[in-house]
């Protein structure tokens, strides 16, 4: 059967037809930051007053001032209250003035805003204030748990339906909701429409990433992570100014819906991964698909790799059940589960604490988005000078330092907390970019999407405890900082045990899946750079047990045979070929020449 890896190379990795795919299933990632924007941009404590227009019956010509000195009691600092006001009486307005009022209770009739930030936000349209101030981390805790289901919903969905309908139902989802939020009459009703939100921008983060990455070859995958995420970085900064301009914030969810609508219209023509067709045995369909790409691209494609694609009448069962039987996918899913919950965990308190730093709240989203695009761009060369290993390694520590080095700033002095808050998601976002790539790299077709969803799954999670992580700042500020600090030095260290899979093909089966780094770590048994270890150990007793004379030392020495000791590997074992010179099985003749890769393939 052919390799798709060899297929792609033939009808051109990466050219008119990905970069058009790319294109489109990027445009939505411009404007995902825009459905946080409601619980973003608030005020926590808005200037205000009680509404006291109850007095005006009685005295109609009264002026503010005077309306608020016989209607409020004043704070300690000689302020009005925010939260109470006087007990409505039913005298005369002379009556008022002479003997005052005295006895004061919650506000009776809502509340009046100070304008001067926003015209208007959830947390004023809905009066989350005083005894309610606590509920805007609880509109945060919903959003994100939206996104946590539609992680956990499509990313299996699309193993058994197809990655195109997996991105196709998120849209209409999030198009939908996203403008009933904008109508909601109260809060509760804002909460469930905000939820279904949340599960169509979960399912659309990550599908487009698994779809676009299967149809770009091995030299270029790293595009459909980073693009994607400097569009959502691009993303970050257009939010900024649209808040800036439109200060109303169901306006604003009217505006986001228009690009959405756009998506909406093309996404039944984006085609489906033939890769996961001929996964799934639908041969046919898959050969079409690839005959369209190739004129598109118009490279021609011989007939004799057409007839290299047969059906496929051993299908891999998917999902979580590839992952937890197989010892190295368990180990390789937990460790990348881990750094996609801290970076996320990280980001998410960072980002919801916006306008908490002492700086101005436009400013400093401005500054997380455009402080994100030259981290994304370098990603993309950096996941292949450096590889993927040591590139999250490094992101996930240095971010994880950055953060932790806010607490040695008080929280009075804004710019170091800001500078060092901005540099530190910086780096989380890089991780971020990086996580993506590995993710698709490390599991097999089988399974490559349901990893990738509960990758996305424990992000969300992140996303919905990280509002409540940053409610324990009540207790001491110090506490949300330094708990996901912390997380994120320990996944990163863990990396350390992942293997290396740059510049290798995507794994279609969970035997070339677990045989991931395998080349890597043969290279360093040939150079000498390690002179024993597990591997070599089974290499040399496989070699042994087929009838082959060879032993560690000349096995070191072989330095050719590096791509079929990687398949011995990747299959478990080797059919040995008729015994030949230079081969012997007595023992006679050293093993000195190469296995060929065709004898070893399986």
């Amino acid at each position: 059967m052919a390799d798709f890896g060899e297929i792609l190379r033939t009808i051109g990795e990466f050219g008119l037809f990905q970069r058009v795919l790319l294109f489109a299933l990027c445009f939505p990632h411009f404007f995902q930051p825009f459905y946080l924007a409601s619980v973003l941009f608030f005020q926590s404590d808005p200037g205000r007053h009680c509404n006291t227009d109850w007095i005006l019956r009685a005295g109609p010509n009264l002026t503010i001032d005077e309306q608020l000195n016989l209607t409020l009691p004043r704070e300690k600092d000689g302020t009005f209250s925010r939260c109470r006001m006087f007990v409505p009486v039913d005298w005369d307005i002379d009556a008022v003035r002479q003997y005052g009022l005295n006895e004061t209770t919650e506000c009776q009739d809502g509340w009046v805003y100070d304008k001067t930030l926003y015209d208007a936000t959830i947390v004023t349209d809905f009066d989350l204030i005083c005894g309610k101030a606590n509920l805007v981390e609880i509109a945060q805790t919903i959003l994100m748990a939206g996104a946590t289901v539609g992680s956990l919903l499509f990313g299996p969905f699309a193993e058994s339906f197809g990655r195109t309908r997996a991105n196709q139902i998120p849209i209409v989802v999030t198009l939908i909701f996203c403008v009933t939020t904008g109508m909601c009459p109260n809060f509760n009703l804002y909460l469930a429409s905000q939820f279904m939100v949340g599960v169509g921008y979960g399912g659309v983060r990550l599908n487009t990433v698994v779809l676009a990455t299967e149809w770009i070859g091995v030299t270029k995958r790293s595009l459909g992570s980073c693009v994607s995420q400097l569009c959502g970085a691009v993303g970050q900064c257009l939010l900024a100014g649209m808040i800036y301009l439109i200060r109303d914030w169901r306006l604003a969810q009217y505006v986001m819906a228009a690009p959405t609508a756009v998506v909406f219209i093309y996404i039944w023509f984006i085609p489906e991964s033939a890769r996961w067709l001929m996964d799934r045995g639908r041969t046919e369909e898959a050969k079409r698909l690839i005959l369209k790409v190739a004129a598109i691209n118009q490279r021609p494609i011989p007939d004799s790799l057409l007839e290299k694609i047969v059906q496929n009448d051993t299908v891999e069962k998917g999902g979580i059940q590839v992952i937890l039987r197989s010892p190295v996918l368990r180990r390789h899913f937990l460790i990348i589960s881990l750094a996609w919950f801290s970076l996320s965990l990280s980001c998410y308190c960072l980002s919801f604490n916006v306008g908490k730093f002492g700086l101005d709240i436009f400013l400093t989203q401005l500054m997380f988005g455009v402080s994100e695009l030259p981290a994304h761009i370098l990603c993309i060369w950096l996941l292949e000078a450096w590889g993927r290993r040591l590139s999250l390694m490094l992101t996930l520590l240095i971010g994880g330092v950055l953060c932790i080095l806010i607490l040695a700033f008080p929280q009075g002095n804004a710019v170091a907390v800001t500078s060092l808050a901005v540099a530190g998601r910086l780096f989380m976002n890089w991780a971020g970019s990086i996580s993506a790539v590995y993710t698709q790299e490390l599991f097999p077709t089988s399974c490559r999407q349901t990893a990738s969803g509960i990758g996305c799954l424990l992000s969300r999670m992140a996303g919905v405890l990280a509002p409540l992580l940053n409610l324990l700042a009540i207790y001491h500020w110090s506490i949300p900082t330094t708990v996901f600090s912390i997380l994120t030095l320990v996944s990163g260290a863990l990396c350390f045990l992942l293997p290396e899979t740059r510049r290798t093909e995507l794994p279609d089966s969970t035997d070339e899946a677990e045989s991931n780094g395998a080349e890597d770590e043969i290279n360093q048994h040939i150079t000498g750079t390690v002179k024993d270890g597990p591997l070599l150990e089974r290499l040399s007793k496989e070699l042994q047990q087929r009838g082959f004379a060879c032993d560690k030392a000349q096995t070191m020495t072989a330095s050719s045979a590096v791509e079929p000791w990687a398949r011995l590997m990747r299959h478990g074992s080797v059919t040995p070929p008729q015994p030949a010179a230079p081969w012997t099985s007595d023992g006679g003749t050293p093993f000195i020449a190469p296995l060929q890769p065709a004898v070893l393939s399986s």
